[in-house]
C-alpha cells in the first residue's frame, strides 16, 4: 500500500511538472527543493493517516452491524469499549506527536528562506496594479537601472529581493525557485532567490489584488554569471537613437503624445514614472505583465487599445493614426 501511494505521489508530481516553468515540482532553487520535499512528506504522512482513519471507520461500522444479543455479549462489548478508549487515546497522542513533528520540519524547511545569505538586497521589486517594477541598485547612480516584469539573476549566487507595494497587497511567488512572500504597502519585506541552473521561471502574484490579479505575471531569467553581466551592462546603457526613418518618426510621435508623460526611455525627453520603464522594451519576452508575447503585432494591439487585452489597466488608449501606430511600434520594438 505504501508503495502504491508513493507511485501516486510521483505521478501527481510528474503531471504538475508538465509545464515546468511555473511548477513547484520543478525545483530549480534551493528553497524550492526544500519546500517540495516537505510537500511530499506531508502528502505521504497525511495520506497514511487518512487511510488509517478509513480502516478504523470500516471496522467500527462492521462491528455495529452485530449488536449484542445477550448479557455475556454486552459484557464483552463493554470491555471492547474500554479497549477502544485506550486505542483512541493512543491515536490522539500519536496525532499530536505527528503534528508537532511536521510543524518542526516545516519550520526547518522555511528558516533558510529568511536566513539572509545574500550580502545586499541588490534588487527592489515594487508591485503595482497590475505589473512589476524591477529596480537594480548599484554602487553609483550610473549603475542603477529599472526594468519591468522580468528579473534577471545569476546562477549560483544568492540574490535578495526587497519587496514593496505601491498600492495594495501583492504576493511574489516563483514556485520553481522559492516560496511566497507578500508585498505590503508601507512595509518592506524581502525574499532570497538562489537558482541552481539556468532557465526561465515564471512567477505570479499570489494575493488577490484586483480585477487583473490573474494577469500579473513575471519572468525570472536565471543565466550564467557572464551572460548576466552582459545583460546588466546593456540595461545600464541609455536607449540608442533610432537610425531608420520609421523608427525616428516613431520616436518623435512617442515624445509628442501622452506616452512620454507616463513612461521613461533613458536618453530621451520621456521621463514619466507612472508606467513601466521602456528603455530596453525590445529585449523583453512579454508585455502587459506576461499577458502577451512581445511581437510587433501584439505590441501594436496593446498600444492601440490596452483595455481590450487587459480590462481595467491604468494605461489609457492613445489616439494614433495607422502610420503613427506603425512607427511607434517599430521604434519601441527596436529598443533592445
Amino acid at each position: 500500500m505504501i508503495r502504491r501511494m508513493l507511485w501516486l505521489v510521483l505521478i501527481s508530481g510528474a503531471l504538475a511538472g508538465c509545464r515546468d516553468w511555473q511548477s513547484a515540482a520543478n525545483q530549480a532553487g534551493a528553497e524550492a527543493a526544500r519546500i517540495w520535499s516537505l510537500t511530499l512528506l506531508f502528502t505521504i504522512v497525511l495520506g497514511l493517516v487518512w487511510l488509517a482513519v478509513m480502516v478504523a471507520v470500516a471496522i467500527v461500522i462492521r462491528r455495529r452491524q452485530n449488536p449484542p444479543v445477550s448479557l455475556h455479549d454486552a459484557t464483552l462489548e463493554d470491555a471492547g469499549h474500554r479497549r477502544n478508549s485506550r486505542v483512541v487515546g493512543s491515536l490522539l497522542a500519536a496525532t499530536a506527536l505527528t503534528v508537532a513533528i511536521l510543524t518542526v520540519l516545516s519550520f526547518i524547511a522555511q528558516r533558510p528562506l529568511f536566513a539572509g545569505r545574500a550580502a545586499t538586497a541588490g534588487i527592489r521589486l515594487i508591485g503595482h496594479q497590475w505589473w512589476w517594477e524591477v529596480r537594480y541598485d548599484g554602487a553609483t547612480p550610473s549603475q542603477m537601472f529599472t526594468t519591468a516584469n522580468e528579473i534577471h539573476i545569476p546562477v549560483g549566487t544568492p540574490i535578495r529581493l526587497s519587496l514593496e507595494s505601491n498600492d495594495v497587497i501583492h504576493s511574489f511567488w516563483v514556485p520553481s525557485l522559492a516560496g511566497k512572500q507578500d508585498l505590503i504597502p508601507g512595509h518592506n519585506n524581502s525574499i532570497e532567490l538562489l537558482a541552481r541552473r539556468p532557465g526561465l521561471y515564471r512567477g505570479q502574484c499570489a494575493e488577490f489584488c484586483g480585477l487583473q490579479h490573474a494577469h500579473m505575471g513575471l519572468l525570472v531569467v536565471a543565466e550564467e554569471p557572464d551572460a548576466f553581466e552582459k545583460w546588466q551592462a546593456a540595461q545600464r546603457a541609455a536607449a540608442e537613437q533610432p537610425q531608420e526613418s520609421d523608427r525616428a518618426t516613431g520616436a518623435q510621435v512617442f515624445a509628442s503624445k501622452p506616452c512620454a508623460l507616463c513612461h521613461t526611455i533613458r536618453g530621451t525627453p520621456a521621463g514619466g514614472t507612472v508606467g513601466p520603464d521602456l528603455t530596453h522594451l525590445g529585449s523583453r519576452a512579454y508585455i502587459g505583465a506576461d499577458v502577451l508575447p512581445l511581437t510587433p503585432g501584439t505590441l501594436a494591439a496593446w498600444i492601440a487599445d490596452p483595455h481590450s487585452v487587459k480590462p481595467g489597466v491604468n494605461m489609457p488608449p492613445v489616439q494614433l493614426q495607422g502610420d503613427e501606430l506603425n512607427a511607434v511600434t517599430a521604434y519601441l520594438i527596436g529598443l533592445k
